[in-house]
């Protein structure tokens, strides 16, 4: 257990709160817990988003907080996507703040915009007025993290996911304001074994699902999850990265690219979540590959950034340690070799 004492001297005590929380399991009366909950207040991660907050509970575009995507919604979404992460929950001023903005510009049906606007469509510059999963994820993801995902308004956005499905069960890119599903995904955004899904969309969706304590682990998320376990793909330089760009330490843009990346500590996260088990070979295999590359001081280096390294550490040993060896889970997707784009046949 040679990281403990790595992860406990961290200068950070948001850090060293979560490992005595949720790695040690020690009890909140614990003086020690006590003490680091009072110098979390203090904390220049939590400080720095804190500061940064508008009157009206927003956040808009930040460099040096790695806040960078397109829409005051969705940078809302992912400052408090942070402060959850980091432990701040709805008795929070400020994610009360925040999460008042984001249920002030829900539709009435439980969809978000992807800007503030008084239409849920945006236009595609191929497909003109289009709709996203993720435009309504992004949101219910910070609001579930955050300690609302029992609240009536997040139930509804809950439904309105689940109604606006591909046939398959996952999620599309995108959709037009009639309800019909947009283009296949390209290549390295497909979801595997299935035409329309979009692992973006997908991922994201599942995000939302994975905080709600009893819709985590119905038959709608681990249906999806069961699709995206069929790609097993081992990109080291990346693992940790949604942990890293979640806490800023990596910056956040993109939109439909959001999840290009295939971060196995993430998927791993949702994993336990959402109930695979080690019965299935895919979540073995994975933790198998995960205990091989990890260093010789108990640490998963975060490659980009050693910044990250001891976040991304108490992340993955967090999953770890909730995987279940058995369970309800079953999976109907056969194991698939990944291809981002699949040579075409050739004519002649």
């Amino acid at each position: 257990m040679t990281w403990l004492p790595l992860l406990l001297g961290d200068a950070s005590p948001s850090l060293r709160l979560l490992v005595l929380k949720e790695l040690l399991h020690k009890d909140v009366d614990d003086k020690e817990i006590q003490e680091l909950i009072l110098l979390q207040q203090e904390d220049p991660m939590i400080t720095a988003i804190l500061d940064n907050q508008t009157e009206d509970g927003s956040w808009s575009t930040s460099e040096s907080l790695g806040l960078l995507l397109d829409s005051p919604i969705r940078n809302t979404s992912l400052a408090m996507i942070r402060l959850g992460y980091l432990g701040l929950q709805n008795e929070h001023p400020a994610i009360q703040k925040a999460a008042d903005y984001l249920f002030s510009h829900q539709f009435d049906d439980g969809a978000w915009p992807r800007q503030p606007g008084k239409v849920v469509h945006f236009i595609h510059p191929e497909h003109g007025p289009a709709i996203t999963p993720k435009q309504t994820a992004d949101p219910l993801f910070a609001l579930a993290v955050s300690g609302y995902s029992e609240d009536a308004r997040a139930e509804k956005a809950y439904e309105w996911l689940i109604e606006h499905r591909a046939e398959d069960g996952s999620w599309p890119t995108i959709f037009s304001p009639d309800g019909k599903i947009g283009y296949q995904p390209v290549g390295y955004r497909q979801l595997p074994n299935s035409r329309f899904g979009c692992r973006t969309n997908s991922t994201s969706a599942l995000n939302a699902f994975a905080y709600h304590p009893k819709r985590r682990k119905t038959d709608v998320p681990k249906r999806v999850l069961d699709l995206l376990l069929s790609r097993e793909t081992r990109d080291r330089n990346y693992l940790g990265f949604e942990v890293a760009r979640i806490l800023g330490i990596e910056s956040a843009h993109g939109f439909l690219t959001f999840h290009g990346r295939y971060d196995l500590a993430l998927i791993l996260n949702l994993c336990w979540r959402i109930g695979a088990t080690m019965e299935d070979i895919r979540v073995a295999n994975m933790v198998k590959y995960l205990q091989e590359v990890q260093g010789a001081y108990g640490l998963w280096d975060y490659i980009p950034n050693p910044q990250a390294t001891r976040w991304v550490t108490f992340d993955i040993l967090r999953s770890i340690s909730h995987l279940d060896e058995s369970g309800d889970w079953i999976s109907t997707e056969p194991r698939t070799k990944y291809k981002s784009y699949p040579r075409a046949p050739r004519r002649f």
